[in-house]
């Protein structure tokens, strides 16, 4: 009887593994808070440049769908700025404000224009909610009218 042997190899990835050294999880997501925190000031800043860069956009004039056009994708790029920078620091409420301003932005259409009145709304909202770091009520409610008033505008007409 012949027996054929042969040595196994193990995988790199594997010898990685077994290997001692590297991070422990709590240490490394301590690291990585610490880094965030160093970011935090720099995200309060961008939303807060975001926020001024939306009350910035004014209406385009009757008729020119390309100006039109044009300040709608300024308002969308800047509620995404909003959206990146309070992800980072963890805003779910302004990053969900900010994601409804996007819906009613990519719910225009030439048969249903957008309707340039709930721009303001949104920049003094979120400014609002910007201001209202320790009012968990106050957070609430702010995003909860948006929530409706965003509900509304997608309505379906019967």
């Amino acid at each position: 009887m012949k027996v054929i042997t042969h040595a196994r190899r193990t995988s790199r990835l594997s010898k990685i593994i077994d290997a001692a050294g590297g991070f422990s999880v709590g240490t490394a997501l301590s690291q990585a808070r610490a880094n965030l925190g160093a970011l935090e000031a720099r995200g309060a800043e961008e939303v807060e440049r975001r926020v001024a860069e939306l009350a910035a956009i004014t209406p385009p004039p009757d008729g020119d769908a390309p100006e039109a056009h044009a300040r709608l994708m300024r308002a969308y790029h800047a509620a995404n700025g909003v959206i990146e920078a309070a992800g980072l620091l963890e805003q779910d409420d302004v990053c969900a404000v900010a994601v409804g301003l996007c819906d009613l932005i990519d719910a225009a259409t030439a048969e249903r224009p957008f309707d340039w009145r709930v721009l303001p709304i949104y920049a003094r909202s979120l400014h609002l909610l910007l201001t209202l770091s320790g009012d968990a009520d106050g957070r609430r409610q702010v995003r909860e009218s948006l929530d409706g008033m965003v509900s509304r505008k997608l309505a379906t007409p019967d």
